[in-house]
């Protein structure tokens, strides 16, 4: 099967860095720039006024602030953009993780997605398998929940009969579920559960490949995908110039340092961690992997590993090769987050066709 085009506004998203990973050059802690209310509320509202269409919330159990309490925080500060809250699959059981996500999409007016994560939980070791199939349980369950319906579900990991549950949100629907990870057992749980498969930088062949391969095993359970791209990206006036940034973003950046950094992450053993490295390996000594694609951010990063780099029209003709692959959605972040939102938005995001997401009610 060949990857369709994408064809309409693509959707254009930010990150809010809740995860205490924030820097001006990577490894050198910025104690200004660590995760709080008040820091990644200012780029959550940069980003707003920015004209992004979405935000995405990530989590870290040990690291930084919780998103569910952030995005209650938001939605009063906030009337356009969506907010994309990163659950970790374990962490709630499954009926109070609806009623959370249920009341948030509530107060933002139907403005919540939802990225699904798959993790072991902390002092938890669980084999890739049964944990995949855990995440697909959950998946089930809270889709079941969060259209209203009862639940009579008895597998693995949930034993659950509900009623309906009388916490709905906007529309009385399931928000959407964002969904990654580059092993046969997550692509599986993707083709079968999730609405848009993301992915982390790669070659455009392998984009190419992974696209088409989720196409074809989403096809075999009647279902359809809409295909998410997640990275950096440094933008400035000249190529030169973002190079120029590139280089110094990890001037300083020791090579230990940067591995306790890759380290800390629950997920810093799995497949899509590991591509992230092969990357590295591949790339030239410059550390670009192929044109504009450069690697040098996965030194002190343990999942998205490498950035768009170069002048607005050399980021904006890379964006649309991708597009071309497939992806209608990016989820991009930058060094720092709150001023990276701001020069993207402003070199970039007006040239890109993109529309807000619409509210679901």
């Amino acid at each position: 099967m060949t990857p369709a085009p994408a064809t309409g506004p693509v959707e254009v998203s930010w990150f809010g860095a809740l995860c205490d990973d924030d820097y001006a050059q990577l490894g050198v802690v910025d104690p200004a720039l660590r995760s709080s209310w008040e820091h990644c509320r200012d780029i959550a509202c940069a980003a707003e006024a920015g004209g992004y269409d979405n935000l995405l919330l990530p989590s870290g159990y040990s690291l930084g602030i919780d998103g569910t309490a952030f995005a209650g925080g938001l939605a009063s500060l906030t009337d356009r953009m969506h907010l994309l809250l990163a659950v970790r699959c374990g962490e709630l059981w499954v009926p109070q993780l609806a009623r959370q996500i249920a009341t948030l999409d509530r107060m933002l007016g139907g403005r919540l997605t939802v990225n699904i994560i798959s993790s072991d939980l902390p002092g938890e070791t669980l084999a890739s398998a049964p944990r995949y199939r855990r995440t697909l349980e959950t998946m089930q369950v809270l889709r079941a929940l969060l259209d209203g319906e009862a639940v009579s579900f008895h597998g693995e990991f949930i034993d659950l009969d509900l009623d309906p549950p009388t916490a709905r949100t906007a529309d009385g629907r399931c928000p959407p579920f964002y969904f990654g990870g580059l092993s046969e057992d997550a692509r599986e749980v993707a083709a079968a559960a999730a609405d848009v498969y993301l992915m982390w930088p790669d070659t455009l062949p392998e984009v190419a490949a992974i696209v088409d391969d989720l196409r074809n095993r989403a096809a075999r359970h009647g279902r359809t995908l809409r295909f998410g791209y997640r990275v950096h990206v440094v933008v400035r006036e000249t190529e030169a110039e973002a190079r120029a940034a590139a280089a110094h973003l990890v001037a300083a950046l020791d090579d230990e340092e940067g591995r306790r950094i890759r380290e800390r992450s629950l997920d810093s053993a799995s497949r899509g961690v590991s591509r992230q490295a092969e990357l590295r390996d591949e790339a030239a000594d410059d550390g670009f992997v192929e044109d504009h694609l450069w690697t040098g951010i996965g030194r002190a990063r343990s999942g998205c590993g490498a950035a768009i780099v170069g002048d607005p029209e050399q980021v904006i003709a890379k964006l649309d090769a991708y597009r071309a692959l497939g992806i209608e959605a990016f989820i991009l972040s930058g060094y720092p987050h709150r001023e990276e939102a701001e020069t993207f938005a402003r070199l970039v995001l007006p040239h890109l066709d993109h529309a807000p997401l619409r509210p679901r009610r």
